[in-house]
């Protein structure tokens, strides 16, 4: 920013801070980026399609739009001004794409899948017809001078240029307007998704910022019309706007992808080192430690940890003590845990008996077969029991205690008992 330009008052100081059109162009082309692999793989997805449209187009109205980049297309083609359909051409089909994007998003069941359809055919033959007229205006204009920020506003009052100029802000601004009013009313929806809502809120105030672009063009031609000059609210101000809306556009597309998928990773991740305790407990088991897979994806981590786990605890199972285990759940409850976390310690405190002592269930009347079906499908509750140390000692030390060593009157009805214990009864066995 130089000093004769903040002395010139507000329009040179705006002009200033212009930003560039290739920074969301940037963030469009790795947004895309990121995407096409999904869209590739799963084209006949009609949203997949749309949000690749939408990215795709906004991307080209960037590049294109860039005043480089008309400059060159204009001496490419050697027709002054040609650039200005082409790009007009772009923003309404990225308008287009718009809402397309929002119908495919938000009515895409099954039983919608008519209604859906019916709005995909007035959306691409009203945008097409206009794309069509854009086109025929331009042919019909007088446009000899090469403009390249501020043609808008030069050409605002030219005959069949007015009128193009005019018609590609209109259905600019009502796309605008209908996704946006779209978007308000699905983003109060009950039941939404977290990520879905975010990526929404971003939609909405990208949608906004585009609105501001369109009034800040409007109001420059009209200045025009009525023999004002605002012309940095189209230069600078419409460009910016511009920008910020198709940078918040393009991360509400995004945010409810990546965030899903991102949160998926951390939550796999997150299960597979919940059962970091019990796998570790049972390397004593197997004499070996589990698979190592440092490249392997998330999924494939936790699939091996649990294969391994599974596996350790069949070859245990012949060391379990039913016995033990009922002893050590009715405890548990006696001590105040809920019933899901009474079933964990107790299976918790059976394996660490089992590893600990080396035990075999012996046969006889007080001990029955282990059911391991429990355990094989609740490892994870049972890991996450080791982590309470304190809980396991406290559980393990009395379920532990052999009944005959205990006085008649530590033989208590614990919560759910439907009658007192007695000494021919195991401590927290059920008659």
């Amino acid at each position: 920013m130089t000093a004769p330009q903040l002395a010139d008052g507000p329009a040179a100081f705006l002009t200033g801070l212009y930003i560039s059109f290739w920074l969301p162009g940037l963030v469009l082309g790795a947004a895309l980026a990121i995407k096409l692999p999904s869209i590739v793989k799963l084209w006949r997805d009609p949203l997949l399609r749309a949000v690749g449209g939408v990215l795709l187009l906004a991307c080209a109205v960037f590049v294109f739009a860039a005043p480089g980049t008309i400059a060159w297309t204009n001496r490419v083609t050697g027709v002054p001004n040609i650039a200005a359909p082409w790009v007009y051409s772009l923003i309404t089909a990225l308008s287009a794409s718009w809402l397309l994007l929002v119908v495919h998003w938000r009515n895409g069941h099954t039983d919608r899948r008519e209604q859906t359809r019916r709005a995909t055919r007035w959306v691409v033959s009203v945008y097409t017809a206009v794309v069509v007229a854009l086109w025929v205006l331009f042919a019909l204009a007088d446009v000899p001078v090469e403009q390249i920020r501020d043609l808008d506003t030069y050409y605002a009052t030219t005959p069949f240029m007015r009128e193009e100029i005019l018609l590609y802000l209109t259905v600019h601004t009502a796309a605008c307007l209908i996704t946006a009013r779209l978007i308000w009313t699905w983003i109060r929806t009950e039941g939404l998704d977290g990520w879905l809502r975010w990526g929404l809120r971003f939609l909405t105030v990208g949608y906004v910022t585009n609105l501001l672009f369109s009034a800040a063009k409007f109001t420059a031609i009209t200045a025009r019309w009525t023999g004002h000059d605002l012309d940095w609210l189209n230069t600078n101000i419409a460009p910016s706007a511009a920008c910020v809306g198709a940078t918040m556009v393009a991360t509400g597309v995004i945010v409810p992808h990546a965030g899903q998928y991102f949160h998926g990773r951390w939550l796999i991740r997150r299960r597979c080192q919940s059962l970091k305790p019990l796998a570790r407990l049972l390397r004593t088991v197997t004499g070996r430690r589990e698979p190592l897979a440092l490249w392997a994806a998330p999924e494939i981590r936790l699939i091996r940890r649990e294969t391994y786990i599974r596996d350790a605890l069949l070859q245990l199972s012949r060391r379990l003590d039913e016995d033990l285990r009922r002893r050590a759940h009715d405890t548990a409850l006696a001590l105040g845990a809920a019933p899901g976390r009474a079933q964990a310690l107790a299976a918790a405190v059976t394996i660490l008996e089992a590893v600990e002592t080396g035990r075999h269930a012996t046969d006889g009347d007080d001990t029955t077969a282990f059911d391991t079906t429990y355990l094989l499908q609740e490892i994870h509750a049972v890991s996450e029991a080791l982590r309470s140390p304190d809980e396991i000692t406290a559980v393990r030390g009395r379920a532990t205690v052999p009944a005959e060593s205990m006085s008649t009157h530590e033989y208590c009805v614990f919560p759910g008992d439907d009658a007192p214990q007695t000494p021919g009864r195991k401590a927290g066995r059920r008659g």
